[in-house]
């Protein structure tokens, strides 16, 4: 039985939540010129504290070997995700009055996707990155970018440069730093007294309603409930006063927060709703968190019954996108090229490469176009409407799409 210390609590941990085998990196992808070498495999199996409801993986790469100059995320390569960058600095600024004497200072900052909305609205911006190939495209947008991880001792750094920041934010950062207790602790040094923090990370209780285990993977240390991320941030003073439910990602949560000890900011309704709700939803319960594995195995097989069907029949399915909740799925489903000819992504940092693990060959999306295939099965399905109307002309032909979450589903 595999077992580690909590994370937040220290607790000793030993239930299992989700166990999807041995995995690679999955944004480790594979050069051609590599096919032949092999690539290390780590367990992918994700625990429940019984304590804090903290679902958590173990650490088997450091997030320096993860995340390394050679990163190949970049988060400007989906339309989607840059309108919800603007939307939200449009509402940070009105919410809360920033202008140009506010500091805003962005953690995970990546090639400057969102600061750069900030920028334009005369506010002075900082991104802390540490992949430096993701960070150079942000400098060369104007994004002043630091090539670090963030904690503790990058807080005090910018303190003493007198840095410190009116809003601090981090998207889908949070559940991917093993030191939970630095980072937030960073939080709470950096903050200004007045300020406010805003963190977005996918929700815990929409995974286990969405059957979305395809989000679990090497790069995500913690999956997170308002449960849990509630007692995280007040174990080091910064109060949650409010937060919001996103689409993003198959639903995600934003919250707000400031120092508990600035009492000007008062705590909304909308907290004690979601309390509520996932207290209703058993999200304090092991039981819950136990039943979720049966779920995951009925879509393997339902997936694989799709494609051995759809190959006995003579059809062709190629996937769209490369993103790590692909690479978790193909990888615990032990899909290959004898099912998936290939797939597409726009993002020219992924093209020419092999998928890790699988190594399913990845091109362009126009590789779609030549072929003609008679399913696309959409890997990243939080990005469905989006891709579905980029690829619309595959009905041309009678193309169909496939989504395998939170159900394998055929879309005309």
């Amino acid at each position: 039985m595999s077992s580690m210390t909590c994370r937040f609590c220290g607790s000793r941990v030993r239930d299992t939540f989700c166990d999807l085998g041995m995995s690679p990196i999955s944004n480790a992808f594979v050069p051609v010129n590599a096919a032949q070498s092999m690539e290390p495999f780590y367990p992918l199996h994700a625990l429940y504290c019984r304590e804090c409801h903290l679902v958590q993986l173990d650490e088997f790469q450091s997030p320096d070997e993860i995340f390394n100059d050679s990163y190949a995320y970049f988060s400007s390569y989906s339309q989607s995700w840059l309108d919800h960058a603007r939307a939200y600095v449009d509402m940070m600024m009105s919410r809360f009055a920033l202008g140009p004497q506010s500091q805003v200072v962005e953690i995970a900052s990546n090639d400057g996707y969102l600061l750069q909305y900030f920028k334009a609205r005369g506010v002075p911006v900082l991104g802390i990155e540490p992949t430096a190939n993701t960070a150079a495209v942000a400098v060369e947008k104007g994004i002043p970018s630091r090539v670090q991880f963030f904690g503790c001792e990058t807080a005090r750094q910018l303190v003493n440069e007198g840095l410190g920041a009116d809003v601090l934010l981090g998207n889908n950062v949070l559940a991917h730093v093993p030191n939970l207790h630095d980072f937030v602790g960073g939080m709470k040094i950096v903050l200004k007294p007045g300020g406010v923090i805003t963190m977005e990370f996918p929700h815990l209780l929409r995974l286990i309603e969405q059957n979305q285990f395809d989000t679990i993977y090497h790069e995500h240390f913690s999956y997170l409930s308002w449960l849990t991320v509630e007692k995280v941030f007040a174990h080091h003073g910064i109060t949650l006063f409010d937060v919001e439910a996103l689409p993003t990602h198959g639903g995600s949560l934003r919250i707000f927060g400031r120092h508990a000890e600035d009492d000007s900011k008062a705590v909304t309704q909308r907290v004690e709703a979601l309390r509520s709700a996932e207290l209703a939803a058993g999200l304090n319960r092991p039981e819950t968190y136990h039943a979720f594995q049966q779920r995951v195995q009925e879509t393997k097989r339902d997936l694989l019954k799709f494609l051995i069907e759809a190959r006995e029949q003579g059809k062709r399915v190629v996937g769209y996108g490369a993103p790590a909740k692909g690479n978790t799925l193909l990888n615990y489903c032990g899909i290959r090229t004898d099912f998936l000819d290939y797939t597409v992504d726009r993002s020219p940092h992924k093209q020419c490469a092999l998928l890790p693990g699988v190594r399913i060959p990845v091109h362009a999306p126009e590789k779609i176009f030549e072929t003609r295939p008679d399913y696309v099965l959409i890997l990243p399905w939080n990005l469905r409407v989006e891709i579905m109307t980029q690829m619309a002309g595959i009905r041309e032909w009678g193309g169909k799409f496939v989504v395998p979450i939170p159900h394998v589903e055929v879309l005309d």
